[in-house]
């Protein structure tokens, strides 16, 4: 039986290896994306020229008077329950987009529009023309808007508008509609020059900014992996995700989209149930060293109706997205086991809900799962007790067959000899595997919540974690995982051989390494459930007492006893 735990362990961990190496997105490689020029997407449909707006240039041809704008650059701050976004009159964009619930490494809250970006690339929504001089023109006016410096937009939804327009017929009125809640904003564009219809396309620049998002995450065997901004689409019943490194060159993508746009590890800005789009994405390197250097991705958006269209610019966190869109939360990489990841989330956010504390809500969940599992773990120690107290009768079998080869037709009768055995003494020997085998598609699962969900980032827990997505800073829950996964193993019943029990003795140090770099809250768990498991084995024990082992009787004693009751054989008498 320990041969087939020992196998079921073997398997499980070259699964999960197997899964990270070939299955897993791996994580983008910095110097490759170094030697990647910067570029920008062209304009769906559009000639060569470049659909990603150049930084106001100085044009050969004078651009025509301004009939409509302001005269001088402003901005307008609008504040809902989430974000605070800064507006700018000049091109009617974007220039930063700040959530309020999320801080980054330096404390202030999360920016997802990047800063310190060469001139020439785009901020999230400005314009893109087939002409390259009419894109460079519009982005660069000073649009005007009666909005005041400052909008409030928490109680309710509030819209600001822009509008440009001049002597050449061209006019240009955006609009953005801020939702109080849920980091959404309403987006629509009008432009026109003289009676012909525009249709520009939407840019949203090089993304996502969020210097934060290397405070967290993880994945199994790998430790500590924070995925960078990558293309995220949802087409034909399947989300597909894109690195940088695959989006160079690409052909757009084109459909009635649920949802398109950039994700990182724990954001996303991407246009929701937009109709029928077309979306290209660019690739960007912004140069540096090896610790500075970031990349990013553009995205252009044309929409087949480019008014109404909602954005969601903000954490994928679950409860929202799926409050947004159901289809949503798909955005979140759970993985393999997501099917389990959410319902473990689900759990794991209700107890939250009363205890006020992620890492002993961690705890709680533990001891749930353990309950659950109470009656299999009793059932399979038992199981076990009744394995090791026959196993010298079983070990009498196999000496009487120690003398046949493994192709020896014979031994077949050897395996039915024991098969027989344990259904005369109700025992199950595969029933001892059944429990470990249980737990390790939970621990996966718990592994992609504690690395993938933002509700653990930047979590604190008591003393020195303060981060329950990221690894032990000292390392002592993996210690202590490991010495009580050891102490669980010591007073586990075993029937192995002792080379066996030795290699069964080597998985606490295996764990205990590969739990050094994975999140702290995944260790706690894993710690906890030993020290319950320890627990009910003593009470196990107790329950049901000491074995009662049966030992095999010697030849000689079993040769008197079928002599007393007439059956000794020929070949025995003559002994």
């Amino acid at each position: 039986m320990e041969r087939r735990v020992l196998l079921a362990v073997v398997l499980s961990m070259a699964v999960l290896y197997a899964y990270q190496a070939f299955l897993a997105p791996p994580p983008a490689d910095p110097k490759k994306a170094a030697q990647q020029q910067p570029s920008a997407p062209q304009a769906p449909g559009a000639s060569p020229a470049p659909a990603v707006p150049d930084a106001p240039a100085v044009s050969a041809i004078p651009a025509p008077q301004p009939v409509v704008a302001d005269g001088a650059e402003r901005e307008v701050i609008v504040e809902t329950a989430d974000i605070q976004a800064v507006l700018s009159n000049r091109g009617a964009r974007v220039v930063h987009w700040r959530l309020k619930h999320y801080l980054d490494d330096q404390g202030k809250p999360v920016d997802l529009v990047p800063s310190e970006l060469p001139l020439n690339q785009p901020t999230p929504f400005e314009l893109a023309f087939e002409d390259p001089q009419l894109t460079s023109r519009v982005n660069g006016a000073l649009f005007h808007t009666s909005a005041p410096a400052r909008v409030d937009a928490r109680a309710a939804s509030q819209a600001v508008a822009f509008e440009y327009e001049d002597v050449a017929g061209v006019r240009v009125r955006k609009e953005f509609v801020f939702e109080p809640r849920d980091y959404l904003v309403t987006f629509s564009v009008d432009a026109t020059e003289g009676d012909r219809d525009l249709r520009p396309a939407v840019a949203w620049g090089p993304g996502l900014g969020d210097a934060g998002a290397a405070a967290g995450g993880g994945s199994f065997l790998t430790g500590n992996v924070v995925q960078p901004p990558q293309a995220i689409f949802h087409q034909d019943g399947k989300v597909v995700r894109l690195a940088s490194s695959k989006v160079a060159g690409g052909s757009p993508h084109e459909g009635d989209l649920p949802f398109a746009g950039i994700d990182d590890h724990y954001f996303l800005a991407a246009a929701i149930r937009s109709g029928k789009t077309r979306v290209e994405y660019a690739a960007l390197t912004v140069p540096g060293t090896e610790s500075t250097q970031r990349q990013f991705l553009v995205q252009t958006f044309r929409f087949a109706k480019p008014t109404g269209v909602k954005f969601f610019v903000g954490p994928k966190q679950f409860d929202t997205l799926r409050r947004v869109d159901p289809e949503l939360v798909r955005a979140i990489n759970f993985g393999l086991f997501g099917w389990l990841s959410v319902p473990l989330l689900g759990v794991l956010t209700w107890l939250y809900s009363y205890i006020g504390n992620y890492g002993w809500s961690i705890v709680a969940l533990t001891v749930v799962i353990n309950l659950l599992m109470f009656p299999l773990r009793h059932k399979s120690v038992v199981s076990m007790r009744k394995v090791q107290g026959i196993q010298p009768q079983v070990k009498a079998i196999q000496d009487r067959y120690a003398n046949l080869g493994m192709t020896d037709p014979k031994k077949q009768a050897m395996n039915t000899e024991v098969m027989n055995l344990y259904r005369e003494k109700g025992v199950n020997p595969a029933a001892g595997c059944i429990p470990m085998l249980l737990t390790f598609p939970v621990l996966i699962a718990l592994n992609a919540v504690f690395s993938q969900a933002i509700e653990l980032r930047g979590a604190d827990f008591t003393l020195w974690i303060h981060d329950l997505s990221q690894h032990d800073p000292y390392y002592v829950f993996p210690l202590l995982m490991g010495a009580t996964l050891f102490w669980q193993t010591k007073m586990t019943p075993s029937t192995a051989d002792p080379t066996q029990q030795k290699m069964m003795l080597f998985m606490p140090v295996m764990m205990t390494a590969i739990f050094l770099r994975l999140a702290s809250g995944l260790a706690i768990y894993y710690l906890v459930g030993n020290l319950w498991a320890v627990g009910q084995q003593y009470f196990t024990n107790w329950l049901i007492g000491p074995p009662a082992v049966a030992v095999a009787r010697p030849a000689a004693e079993r040769r008197i006893k079928k002599a007393g009751s007439g059956r000794t054989t020929a070949a025995e008498s003559e002994k």
